[in-house]
């Protein structure tokens, strides 16, 4: 008789279900989520199941709804069920037959488990299916994660028959008297998933009848190793970050910090950069070059030092017009506040980078606060004739990403006054002749406005 032992241990051993909790089972009707069902019942856990028609199959796929539905009402398990147009959303979305299917199915997955209260959802993978995923990833090309095989748990999706062969399976079917559906195109070596399970499979298991076991063992091995691994990684990319201050930008990476790809993988993988994207990137780290990589989400610009990361749909905040004195607000984030007063006797210069004093009466409104563009040209604080703002910027040493998002303050005939928080125009300094000054502050929500000088001042 089919002992159920070897399936309670490891679900006990990787903590994975728990009896007073609800549960959902990914029924297809095939062999492996059959034996799935009937086991998890036959160990009262609280389950319900979900089966999804994909529409693909024409009366196949209604067939194995119908079983589907007709299975659970013999063993009196909830059942739910969803039919998805799979061709159309791959031909919207660009994605194939296979990726489509996965992304329908796990989305669905995780509303019903909102919806109904479930803890999460139970599939059928097993050993065979972990070890044709290792092949799978070695034959592409994988990192040491590629080589680990499926995991018994993550997020919402749970593994309980990663422990039992296909055969076993089976095994326990016949000997429960079970009939299951076969999935005709599963039997078609069209796809490499399957062509590994058809022509590979057997020609492995000739040179040796275990080598399922023994890769799966190996895995076991590498997941230790891949644990330490992790832990090295995450430290060393931690030394590679930098601080981020710009409400454009997500992330920034010190390059001579990130020492091997494995770190930096760790660093741009969230954002969207796929290994091949990464290798050359890697590649370009030593280059003194300056390089732009896109994701689909995101956008890398690498400096001689500094890589930074800024979201593509980024609602970047637009110019702002300002008529006359008072407060506005630039972003979520920042406001400016213009004040115009009587130049006091013992007038100082500011020495606050976010604060400045100009000629108010050389200033002509209404003012702009405006982005970079080509051809920007200002007379830095201290210096005889003009300069390209691009050659200045450059001079300071900022990346790509900061001369691109640099705010500048202009007047009505777009002459700069301000390079925000850098340095003023010549031009508009104040001077002994001047007797207004115009008073300019970027302010963060939430600080404290500098008091300004003059008459109207504190004091």
């Amino acid at each position: 008789m089919f002992n159920l032992t070897k399936v309670s241990s490891f679900i006990a051993q990787h903590q994975l279900l728990q009896h007073d909790k609800r549960y959902l089972v990914a029924l297809s009707g095939g062999a492996d989520s059959v034996a799935l069902l009937l086991m998890l019942q036959e160990m009262d856990y609280h389950i319900e199941a979900i089966h999804c028609n994909f529409m693909l199959r024409g009366e196949e796929s209604m067939r194995d709804e119908q079983f589907c539905r007709d299975l659970c009402q013999r063993l009196n398990i909830p059942f739910h069920t969803v039919h998805f147009d799979t061709k159309t959303y791959c031909d919207v979305h660009k994605v194939s037959i296979e990726m489509g299917a996965r992304e329908l199915r796990y989305a669905h997955f995780n509303n019903l488990c909102r919806d109904i209260g479930a803890d999460g959802v139970c599939v059928a993978h097993h050993m065979d299916d972990s070890v044709e995923t290792i092949l799978l990833n070695l034959i592409r090309g994988t990192g040491l994660h590629g080589l680990t095989g499926i995991a018994p748990k993550r997020d919402i999706i749970i593994r309980p028959l990663l422990c039992m062969r296909r055969n076993e399976l089976r095994e326990y079917l016949k000997e429960k008297n079970q009939d299951y559906v076969d999935d005709s195109s599963n039997f078609v070596p069209d796809v490499n998933r399957n062509l590994l399970r058809l022509k590979v499979f057997p020609l492995l298991k000739e040179m040796n009848p275990a080598f399922v076991e023994n890769i799966e063992r190996c895995a076991g091995y590498l997941k230790e190793v891949e644990a330490v691994y992790d832990k090295t990684i995450d430290e060393m990319a931690v030394k590679a970050q930098l601080p981020v201050n710009d409400d454009y930008m997500v992330a920034r990476f010190q390059m001579k910090a990130i020492e091997n790809e494995g770190v930096l993988f760790k660093l741009l993988a969230p954002y969207g950069f796929n290994p091949t994207q990464i290798e050359d990137i890697f590649s370009h780290l030593s280059s003194s070059q300056r390089k732009r990589f896109l994701s689909p989400t995101h956008e890398l610009l690498m400096d001689a030092e500094v890589m930074e990361v800024l979201p593509l749909d980024h609602n970047h905040p637009q110019p702002l017009k300002i008529q006359e004195t008072g407060t506005y607000i630039i972003s979520e984030k920042e406001r400016i506040r213009l004040k115009i007063f009587d130049k006091p006797a013992d007038f100082s210069w500011s020495t606050s980078t976010n604060l400045i004093h100009l000629d108010a009466e050389k200033v002509r409104f209404p003012l702009m606060l405006r982005r970079v563009k080509n051809g920007d040209r200002f007379q830095p604080l201290g210096m005889k004739g003009t300069k390209l703002l691009s050659d200045f910027l450059t001079d300071l040493k900022l990346t790509t990403a900061e001369k691109r998002y640099q705010w500048l303050l202009v007047d009505a005939d777009d002459r700069i006054l301000w390079v925000v928080n850098r340095r003023i125009d010549h031009h508009f300094r104040v001077t002994a002749d001047t007797t207004k000054i115009l008073e300019v502050e970027i302010v963060a929500y939430g600080d404290v406005l500098h008091p300004p000088l003059g008459r109207d001042g504190v004091g």
